[in-house]
């Protein structure tokens, strides 16, 4: 996993994994429940399309899944997102990239 920001949409948006299923999404979310306390407030579940938001440190902050695009994360105030929430974004990403790759490193290890 490489951690990949983008600011095509007008707000620092984090690509967390562009090729993943499912059940990686309730990865990413049970690491933000369980080591940062997040509790998800809004659920959204569509039939490709998973979006859920939190609070973390006073931002609302969004975490998306697609199957045709990954997961990413993002402030739900998207375009009218200040430079906090932004940074919040890779705060996040940050803490995120070093907990997967510490899974992903178990996973291959015989």
């Amino acid at each position: 996993m490489s951690l990949t920001l983008r600011t095509d949409f007008g707000c620092t948006e984090a690509i967390i994994d562009d090729d993943c299923g499912l059940k990686r999404f309730y990865e990413v979310a049970n690491i933000l429940s369980d080591n940062l306390e997040i509790r998800f407030t809004q659920k959204q579940d569509d039939f490709d399309t998973l979006t859920w938001s939190f609070l973390y440190k006073n931002h609302i902050l969004t975490l998306h899944y697609n199957i045709y695009t990954g997961i990413s994360l993002y402030p739900t105030k998207f375009r009218e997102a200040v430079r906090k929430d932004n940074d919040a974004v890779v705060e996040v990403a940050n803490f995120l990239e070093s907990k997967l790759l510490v899974h992903q490193t178990r996973r291959y290890v015989s």
